[in-house]
């Protein structure tokens, strides 16, 4: 009779990884060319109205601040523009920081407070704010002109960020609600047995770790305010107060309808330089922000 030994419980077992599915080095090379060829077609293509822009502004052209050789004129016709380039470079700046500043504000308690408390209708409440979003802009525009002038606030800067800040609400506001939800409840919950305030846990704890959703939504507020277009068009009737988008587009058609090109051109490179400027520097969190719910749980 023979005893067969089973291999005990402590014995090792060594597998060894297949090579199948791995690939050579020449093969990686070879599988990449198209991914790279594909991407600098896209980056060439999303860059070169930019580069043929920046190029035109400098460039002579007839009928142009810059008839003959390169140089800077038409960035001097934009910077002698009526009030002056600084004027309106500083509206746009005081429209886009303050609708950045009350955006954040107004954001961030809100998606707080949808994604951390229960109240009646909660849902119901952050569906009808999400709706403002099948609004379409232009239509809300004289309405609220007609109210910002009841309260004094029509022809003001001010009046502008606080319809910039109503447009963006809706987006900002689902963006503060999921990345509050993406940070575990037991963060705050242990703030708040130490001794902390609701207020409190929410600026020590959880700001700190929804900072890329936080970047996302200023750097969205910006652009919008930034570029934005018909709501000075509507609501600004000083040509002082005039936001930079609103100044390059009177300066476009000069006398007897004729388009001054190579001045709008240098419009648009001043206003683009900043949102490029600020997307290269913010990148990285930019696209943590849009991730930040994505592996909730």
């Amino acid at each position: 009779m023979s005893v067969q030994t089973l291999p005990s419980a402590t014995t090792l077992i060594t597998v060894k990884p297949s090579r199948q599915g791995r690939r050579s080095p020449a093969a990686r090379v070879v599988l990449g060319i198209p991914y790279a060829v594909l991407t600098t077609a896209l980056a060439i293509m999303f860059l070169y109205p930019l580069i043929w822009t920046a190029v035109s502004s400098v460039a002579p052209r007839a009928g142009t601040s810059q008839p003959e050789g390169w140089g800077l004129g038409n960035y001097a016709a934009l910077a002698n523009y009526q009030a002056g380039i600084w004027v309106y470079l500083g509206n746009s700046t005081f429209v886009a920081l303050l609708t950045v500043l009350l955006t954040l504000v107004v954001s961030t308690l809100g998606g707080y407070a949808f994604a951390r408390f229960s109240f009646p209708g909660k849902n119901l409440l952050f569906l009808t704010v999400l709706a403002i979003l099948m609004v379409p802009y232009t239509t809300l525009l004289i309405p609220l002109y007609v109210i910002l002038n009841a309260v004094g606030l029509s022809n003001s800067l001010v009046g502008v960020a606080i319809v910039l800040t109503m447009f963006q609400l809706p987006f900002s506001m689902f963006m503060m609600r999921i990345s509050f939800e993406s940070v575990p409840r037991e963060l705050d919950e242990a703030a708040m047995v130490d001794g902390a305030t609701t207020f409190g846990a929410l600026r020590r704890v959880l700001l700190p770790a929804v900072k890329p959703g936080l970047i996302t939504v200023g750097m969205f507020a910006f652009l919008a305010a930034w570029n934005d277009f018909m709501a000075p068009l509507i609501l600004i009737t000083d040509t002082n107060r005039m936001t930079l988008p609103l100044a390059v587009s009177n300066l476009r058609v000069q006398v007897q309808g004729v388009i001054d090109y190579g001045a709008t051109e240098a419009g648009v490179v001043v206003l683009a330089l900043p949102c490029v400027v600020l997307f290269l520097i913010l990148q990285r969190h930019y696209v943590r922000g849009f991730m930040s719910g994505a592996f909730k749980g």
